[in-house]
């Protein structure tokens, strides 16, 4: 099987405390890793002719083989410098991602992919407003993405927050606008509705994903639109933080 080497050069600090490493301070220690190409992922920034020729579906596809891919730990390496070059004239990404603040939540990595290839809209608790909305648009309508993708996510503060009813300067005006996905998930939850009950923030984080998905064929008549011509998707899905894994789920009007 053929192989790639990676060369890592490890540069020794003047501070190395032990003998060997005294002995090569201020040189360049070269290893190399051998690594199974077919373990080693390839992608490149989309481009106009490609973006046209995805259909919602195969974007959506694109998605879960993605994350497919991280969860089973395989490498992507990118010339990250490379594709910025690249980018630099005009981007076509395939989706659109409304994700949670959350620093654990690396969209980009948790779908395998890279620079010019998502849209990332990003704010806690994966709420929607009308800047979210306008951001959506120009993604989808402007900018020619096939999928708008609602990402929630496991032991998300902002849901467990809401459950609490935290009241705390602006945070509180952001809460607010998950608390019509609490009291969804309330009416059907059997058992404490406390943020410590680790079932009903589940229960929660998968209603606020429902909700947000209903928000933006509601206050988007372009998206809405865009959907029915069959030009797009608008899914949601759920981040498990403990396997890496993404649960999609279609949210039926």
């Amino acid at each position: 099987m053929k192989k790639i080497s990676i060369v890592i050069v490890l540069l020794l600090a003047m501070s190395c405390q032990n003998k060997k490493s005294r002995e090569v301070e201020g040189k360049d220690v070269i290893e190399t890793v051998s690594i199974d190409k077919s373990d080693i992922l390839t992608s490149d920034v989309l481009t106009a002719e490609q973006q046209a020729r995805l259909t919602p579906e195969k974007v959506l596809e694109r998605l879960k083989k993605g994350n497919r891919d991280f969860v089973e730990d395989n490498l992507t390496i990118r010339n990250s410098t490379e594709r910025v070059r690249k980018a630099s004239l005009g981007q076509y990404p395939k989706a659109v991602v409304l994700s949670c603040l959350d620093s654990r939540v690396p969209v980009e990595d948790i779908f395998h992919s890279g620079i010019g290839n998502l849209f990332v809209a990003r704010v806690a608790g994966n709420i929607v407003n009308d800047d979210i909305l306008g951001s959506l648009e120009y993604a989808c309508k402007v900018s020619g993405a096939k999928v708008v993708l609602v990402l929630g996510h496991e032991y998300c503060g902002a849901i467990k927050s809401a459950i609490s009813n935290v009241k705390l300067g602006n945070i509180t005006t952001l809460l607010n606008k998950i608390q019509p996905a609490v009291k969804m998930a309330g009416s059907q939850f059997h058992g404490e509705k406390v943020s410590s009950n680790p079932e009903f923030v589940e229960a929660v984080c998968d209603a606020n994903v429902e909700v947000a998905v209903e928000q933006i064929k509601k206050g988007s008549p372009i998206l809405k639109e865009m959907e029915m011509e069959g030009e797009i998707l608008i899914v949601g899905a759920v981040y498990n933080m403990k396997t890496g894994a993404v649960e999609f789920f279609r949210i039926n009007d």
